[in-house]
Order: structure tokens, then C-alpha cells, then sequence
């Protein structure tokens, strides 16, 4: 355990299970150095360490627990279900709570029409079935995909993600026929546009790019699909133009190409619609969610067009794909979701402002951005630009965490903001006067 560390940490029990799980864990994704939190209890927005320290949870479990920690219906139907049944396999037998589950969900997808649903354990493995969905429905390879997007760790899902190089390090050869196109980032892309400036300009070249460059190199008829995010997650909560989809959607459909929106950390309410597509007035043929559906509880699912599907028994199945206790936390959130769309919106634009001021006054802000409550600023060297600068941006969020306020990294050196979908104004406003407490000290 390094001297940051040692430093950040207060609390002997906290220390203690740090080292201990050093020890006999596998550290994966954790950056122990930067946010050494170790949890004990939560409840709404708020969390608990072992020592007792009280911390605002703004990362919200890595938009997961959407209708806050420890929500006392979620904790009903767990108990509740628990009692009757813990597990029976839906990929043999049936229940009603698959039925239920699967029929608000299809239900709940923009564009009408009958919609099929298939549970998977996790937003990783959703995409895994979604890719497995595109080939075996239309009986073609390639699969495009965008830079900066995420799409999961799995050796299928890893393939189409290209979010960070860490991320690839000792997995090649992954999936081949993956074809990954620039995403328009209006803050920062490869032509050097401000896409805020000019929106038409930059959705403009990036079309040009899949038609003039990749449908040049590689037969757009032989492409399955292609895998979108409605705003890019890990890749730094990038919003990409409004009329980017639309241009997109028209091409797809020229070539008969598949669209996969992968709403993994994006859907369930979090942008004040119950799906990130709907901001864009589009309708894909797939949408892969997981997170937030069972605020906490592993499931997640691809829910498809009914016109197209996996076309034999058996060419795939899980066994715990829609586990009952997490399909009963699922009808929670399905029905609780929905009521809490305009709070989204409302809390959404306040923090949105909140975090515009905080830009005018840090010049280390270079960008903030977001739709609802999927909010980030993103951290660049002063005076140099738009150069990133992820140290910078890890010594905020230490300062935040010292300071009881919990916020995670994305992008190479952005800060996402994602409290529950049911948090309150004055939260909000807490939480921003502490995060602006970190920057004047990371900036003095």
C-alpha cells in the first residue's frame, strides 16, 4: 500500500480489508490509489464505510443503482421473491415473471411494433448476443463499430470496444470483422472541428468517413451490423450531434445493416427518456441494456425486432439469464422508472448549469456536457487547449473523495456524473459546492 494511499485512507478497518484484498484479489479495474473506498451500507443517495465515514454517492454503483442504495421496494420484492423462488431457468421452463418483465420491456422500446427479449447476466453479455443476433440473422461477418465506444470486457464485446488500449493489452486475436469508425466528438475529433460550432460540418465528415473511406476498403453489403452508443460511456459521456443517428440510421438501411444500441449504461431513465435513443427521434433494431434494470442486482438483456431472431432451438441459452430475484427487483425499476423522467429532466438541467458555471470559472474545465443526469466535465492542462490531463483529473477526484463525494473517471481524462435518477436539488447542489472546493484546490 503506497503513502497516497495511506494518506487517503482514515480508517483502520478500511485499511486492513484494502490490504487483505490486495492480497488473496485479483485488482482488476480498480485503481485503489485514487478512490480506496471501502463500503460497508447505503441508503438512497448516500453510502457508509467500514470506519463509518458518510459519503454522497454521485457514481451511483457505475450507473447501476439508479433508484438509490438500499431503496426499501427493492428490498420488498427481493425478500419477497426470495421466500418463493430463488432460481428456475427460463431458458428451459417458464415463469410469470419473465413473461411480465419481457412484455414491459418490449413494450417500453420507441418505434412500435412487436419487440422480442432475450435475458442475459450483464451488459457485456447482452452484446455478445446481440452480435451473435446480427450474424445469424442476416448470414454476414463485419460488424462496424466507433472509437471510443465500450461495449464490454468479453472477447466479443471486447472487440467492438475501443475506449481504451489497456483495454485490448494481451487478448489479441479478438473477434475479426470488427470495423471500428470515428465518433463525432464535438469537442475533440480527428478533423479538428468544433462541433459545437458547426454540428452540420462534423456529422458531415463522419458519414463521409464510413461511406468514402470503409464501404471503399470493405463491402458494405457484407455487414451484419453496426453497434452504437447513444452517448459514449467509459469513452467519456461524449454527446455526439443530433443529427448524427439520423444520417447514420439512413445508411444502415441502404445496405440492410442492423442497427445494435447498446443503452448498457445509458438506458433506464438515465437521460430523462426511458432509453438515450429517444433524445435522437430514431428507432434501432436492437437495444442491449443491463445496469440500472435490477438497480443493483446482475441482469441485463437484448431486447429485438420480432422480424428477426436466433432461427433454431438451441443456438442460445443461459442458465441464469433472467434469475428471478433480479427479474423481481427489474419489475420494480420498470415501474418506478417512468415516474421519476421528470425529476431526470428537471435535476438534470440544474446540474447541467451547475456544472456550465464551474467551466466559466476553471479554466482545467474544458468541456462539460451531458443529457439528464449522465453528466461529465472534462479535465484539460490550462493554457494548452484541449489537451487532456488525467492526472489532474485523478487529484480531483481524490480531493472529492477526502471531501466525502463520490465521482469516477471516464474518457482519458473526463469525471461523469451519474447520481440516482430520485436524487434532489439540494443534493445536487451539495455535491457541486464540494466538487468546487476539490478544483480550487487542484487549481491553487
Amino acid at each position: 500500500m503506497n503513502n497516497n494511499l495511506v494518506n487517503l485512507v482514515e480508517g483502520e478497518k478500511s485499511r486492513e480489508i484494502i490490504r487483505r484484498s490486495r492480497e488473496f484479489m485479483d485488482i482488476l479495474t480498480q485503481d485503489v490509489d485514487v478512490l480506496p473506498m471501502v463500503a460497508d451500507r447505503g441508503e438512497g443517495v448516500y453510502v457508509w464505510d467500514v470506519d463509518g465515514k458518510k459519503y454522497i454517492d454521485f457514481s451511483s454503483g457505475f450507473a447501476v443503482v439508479s433508484l438509490g442504495h438500499s431503496n426499501p421496494k427493492v428490498i420488498e420484492a427481493i425478500e419477497k421473491q426470495a421466500r418463493k423462488l430463488v432460481h428456475f431457468p427460463l431458458a428451459d421452463f417458464y415463469h410469470e415473471l419473465g413473461a411480465s418483465v419481457a412484455e414491459k420491456l418490449s413494450k417500453s422500446c420507441p418505434g412500435g411494433g412487436n419487440k422480442k427479449v432475450v435475458f442475459t447476466n450483464s451488459g457485456a453479455e447482452a452484446n455478445e448476443v446481440a452480435i451473435k443476433l446480427a450474424r445469424s440473422s442476416t448470414k454476414r461477418g463485419r460488424i462496424l463499430a466507433f472509437y471510443g465506444g465500450f461495449h464490454g470486457r468479453t472477447m466479443g464485446s471486447l472487440s467492438l470496444t475501443a475506449s481504451k488500449s489497456v483495454q485490448q493489452l494481451g487478448f489479441f486475436p479478438t473477434m475479426p470483422g470488427v470495423i471500428h469508425a470515428p465518433f463525432p466528438n464535438p469537442f475533440r475529433n480527428v478533423w479538428n472541428i468544433d462541433g459545437y460550432e458547426d454540428p452540420e460540418e462534423l456529422i458531415n465528415r463522419a458519414i463521409s468517413f464510413i461511406e468514402d473511406v470503409i464501404f471503399k476498403a470493405y463491402p458494405p453489403e457484407e455487414f451484419a451490423a453496426v453497434f452504437i452508443e447513444p452517448i459514449q460511456g467509459e469513452g467519456g459521456y461524449v454527446v455526439p450531434p443530433r443529427g448524427f443517428f439520423h444520417e447514420l440510421f439512413k445508411i444502415a438501411r441502404k445496405y440492410g445493416i442492423l442497427i445494435m444500441d447498446d443503452e448498457v449504461q445509458m438506458g433506464i431513465g438515465r437521460t430523462g427518456k426511458m432509453w438515450a435513443i429517444e433524445n435522437y427521434s430514431v428507432y434501432p433494431d436492437s437495444i442491449q441494456f443491463g445496469k440500472a434494470i435490477a438497480n443493483g442486482i446482475p441482469l441485463g438483456g437484448v431486447i429485438h425486432r420480432g422480424d428477426f431472431g436466433f432461427v433454431t432451438l438451441g443456438q442460445h441459452s443461459s442458465t441464469f439469464g433472467g434469475n428471478l430475484i433480479a427479474l423481481s427487483v427489474a419489475e420494480v425499476v420498470l415501474e418506478e422508472t417512468p415516474k421519476l423522467l421528470p425529476n431526470v429532466e428537471r435535476v438534470g438541467m440544474h446540474l447541467g448549469r451547475r456544472l456550465s458555471e464551474l467551466m466559466e470559472e476553471f479554466e482545467i474545465i474544458g468541456d462539460s456536457r451531458g443529457i439528464g443526469l449522465a453528466r461529465a466535465i472534462e479535465i484539460v492542462k490550462p493554457g494548452k487547449g484541449k489537451t487532456p490531463d488525467p492526472k489532474k483529473r485523478d487529484e480531483l477526484l481524490r480531493e472529492c473523495f477526502k471531501r466525502g463525494l463520490l465521482l469516477i473517471g471516464c474518457g482519458e481524462s473526463s469525471v461523469r456524473i451519474i447520481p440516482p435518477l430520485n436524487v434532489e436539488i439540494a443534493t445536487v447542489d451539495r455535491a457541486v459546492d464540494i466538487l468546487m472546493e476539490a478544483l480550487n484546490t487542484v487549481t491553487e
